[in-house]
């Protein structure tokens, strides 16, 4: 196997693999019968991601890629809310969380997790959360939302409950803007939110839903952010690798690889613009290594076959 050396390479570790029961090469048993409970090799990484948060499905199959080109064993958990991903991250059943807001969006799961997270690095920096109506619309700020609601049925059109950028709308946003009596944030999932979305379009009809940056439904949709005079939806942030409590000591040369990942507009466009649209799903890997093939020089520790 060729690779880049990095100067982390002087071992895989000291500490136990923490992977999730189901995948797990020891049982508890084990453990306890092994004395200190760990395997002195950092040699299996799980990697926690919602699909359907694209930036998470996108960077994880990154990592899965270089990861493996390090020539560790890559588990990939797919879970539906934010909050068990932090639970897991935080109990070590999950490694390494690939594309986390801890900064803004998810800072309620840092203030009750984080000190038994890592963060691994920021690999992406104006991330942002949005209130969003088709081109077409006629309104341009949120503080346009009050008296309008009849337009929208009442409804702003949203995601997962347990996503940060519900809480976000939900709690910060309308009642800052008073439309909370006017308008239901309606919760279900990002692919019903999208379904909506899709289908309001396609009809010229009015809608309203939160979305976010990086995400490439933004260009896909014929979408326009409305303004936020009052700042309600948050300040621009970055996207970060978090990991479980030591992992870069237990796993060096990982964390070194992936602290030094860091992406561009364009470069992150592209890769998301792979994985989800021109590949799509089942083809990730391809995808990704499509995407290193045509960004060779992506970030500074890039693993090469």
């Amino acid at each position: 196997m060729n690779k880049r050396h990095l100067t982390g390479m002087i071992g895989l570790g000291a500490a136990a693999t923490l992977v999730l029961a189901g995948c797990a090469s020891g049982g508890g048993d084990d453990a306890q019968a092994g004395g200190e409970g760990a395997a002195d090799t950092c040699d299996t990484i799980t990697l926690g991601f919602l699909p359907s948060w694209t930036d998470g499905l996108s960077t994880a199959y990154l990592l899965e890629n270089q990861l493996g080109k390090l020539g560790y064993t890559v588990e990939m958990e797919t879970l539906t809310e934010a909050g068990p991903l932090y639970t897991g991250l935080a109990q070590g059943d999950v490694d390494i969380y690939p594309s986390a807001w801890p900064e803004l969006t998810h800072a309620q799961y840092m203030e009750e997790f984080g000190d038994s997270i890592e963060d691994l690095g920021a690999y992406y920096d104006n991330a942002k959360l949005t209130i969003a109506v088709p081109s077409y619309v006629d309104i341009d700020s949120i503080e346009d939302l009050a008296g309008n609601a009849d337009r929208f049925g009442g409804r702003i059109v949203g995601i997962e409950p347990g996503a940060g950028l519900t809480a976000q709308t939900q709690d910060t946003m309308m009642p800052e803007y008073g439309i909370d009596g006017e308008y239901e944030l309606v919760t279900s999932s990002t692919a019903a939110m999208l379904t909506e979305l899709d289908n309001a379009i396609a009809a010229q009809e009015d809608i309203v839903v939160t979305l976010w940056r990086p995400f490439w439904a933004n260009d896909a949709y014929d979408v326009k952010d409305l303004e936020d005079p009052l700042g309600a939806m948050g300040e621009p942030e970055a996207l970060h690798f978090l990991g479980t409590d030591g992992f870069s000591e237990r796993c060096a040369d990982a964390a070194e690889l992936i602290a030094g990942i860091h992406l561009d507009d364009a470069q992150y466009g592209s890769l998301e613009d792979l994985v989800v649209n021109e590949y799509g799903e089942g083809r990730e890997a391809e995808a990704v290594e499509a995407w290193l093939e045509q960004n060779p020089d992506a970030f500074d520790t890039i693993v090469t076959d």
